[in-house]
């Protein structure tokens, strides 16, 4: 076998009484890897040194060994006055840049002093001492949706009506903040509370409700009350939560069911159809029969003032006639005869003769057709 004086790095034996027993940082190949004639390695302490001397450098002191036959170590950090300016004016710099902030018009900010709330900030520029004040800025006037009965689960919508019946209900609450302060600070979590709120809202006003009105008609009016109760609601627990609109998307029989129930609805539609035009029919016929009875009415009320205005006038002549009879008795009554006989025999075919004294008529033929003659003239 080689002799291995050199220990287990190899090759060393000459140089070990030179560097007094086997000092690395001399010359030889005390840096190389057994059976290797690559470069030497560098040692630890080495990159050591190069670390501390750029270090060094770059905090302002100056390279190179030191002086004095001392060796060849570091002299370390040299903290000038330069150095230690700029250190500040960075610090600074951070400090400035964590304290001011500035509010978007859209935006509102708090600032809290050690945690607490301290005050509101304005829109612009605010300033607030970090760390001493922090402050949690949030957008205001940006519509934030909850939805309920939507993608939950398959019973999270079903609520029952007032008359018993089971409802699928899905709609969405389109809210803002009004007031950062009370919504950080008096709500633990902002969106489900308003979830709960909305669910319990609607629950309770279905409840009150029949099945037909909310499927049918009623969809506007609960919306409209769903989004007051709501608001209130949160109003009591000081949320700084607006609500914006109710966004009522769907109301469906469940789903076992809902074959079923159009078909219930389609036969309710035909009922009341036919309702609606047996109504028509009787509207029609009853105003024709009222029309017809106006009409009798009319012609018996005008026929019984005909009958006393003729009563009337009739009454009003022969006392006429009476009181100039009072005046006149002789006069009257032949004026009445002559009248009368005038009346009778105004619309007779008659041939009147002239009598003699003696009763017998002048230049007649007795039996001469003299009524034929007159109505042949006449024709």
């Amino acid at each position: 076998m080689a002799d291995n004086n050199g220990g287990p790095w190899g090759g060393g034996g000459n140089n070990g009484g030179q560097n007094g027993g086997g000092d690395n940082r001399g010359g030889g190949g005390g840096g190389k890897r057994p059976g290797q004639d690559g470069p030497q390695i560098p040692e630890l302490e080495d990159i050591v040194k190069k670390g501390q001397e750029q270090l060094r450098v770059l905090m302002g002191g100056r390279g190179g060994r030191g002086t004095g036959g001392q060796g060849d170590g570091p002299s370390g950090p040299a903290f000038t006055k330069g150095t230690i300016g700029l250190g500040l004016l960075a610090a600074a710099a951070v400090w400035a840049f964590a304290s001011f902030y500035t509010v978007k018009p859209e935006e509102q900010s708090v600032e809290l002093l050690f945690g607490k709330y301290s005050a509101t900030g304005n829109p612009g520029l605010n300033f607030a001492p970090w760390p001493v004040v922090t402050k949690e800025i949030r957008p205001v006037t940006r519509e934030q949706i909850v939805n309920i009965g939507v993608g939950v689960g398959g019973d999270a919508g079903l609520m029952l009506t007032g008359d018993e019946n089971i409802v699928d209900i899905d709609f969405q609450v389109v809210w803002n903040i009004n007031d950062l302060q009370k919504f950080l600070f008096e709500l633990k979590s902002p969106e489900e509370t308003i979830a709960a709120v909305s669910e319990s809202a609607m629950r309770e006003i279905i409840s009150q409700s029949n099945l037909a009105p909310i499927l049918n008609r009623d969809r506007g009016v609960i919306s409209g009350h769903l989004k007051d109760l709501i608001q209130s609601t949160l109003d009591s627990y000081n949320s700084g939560v607006t609500i914006v609109r109710v966004n009522f998307d769907k109301a469906d029989p469940p789903k076992e069911v809902i074959d079923a129930f159009h078909k219930v609805q389609e036969a309710e539609q035909i009922r009341d159809r036919l309702v609606k035009e047996a109504d028509t029919h009787a509207n029609r016929v009853l105003a024709g029969a009222r029309g017809e009875a106006a009409q009798v009415l009319e012609k018996a009320e005008a026929y019984r003032a005909r009958v006393v205005n003729e009563a009337e006038g009739d009454a009003s002549r022969f006392l006429a006639v009476l009181e100039e009879y009072q005046k006149a008795p002789e006069v009257t009554r032949k004026r009445l005869y002559l009248e009368t006989m005038e009346e009778v025999l105004g619309g007779v075919n008659k041939v009147i003769l002239d009598q003699d004294v003696s009763g017998g008529a002048q230049g007649v033929v007795p039996y001469l057709p003299l009524n034929q003659l007159q109505s042949g003239g006449n024709n």
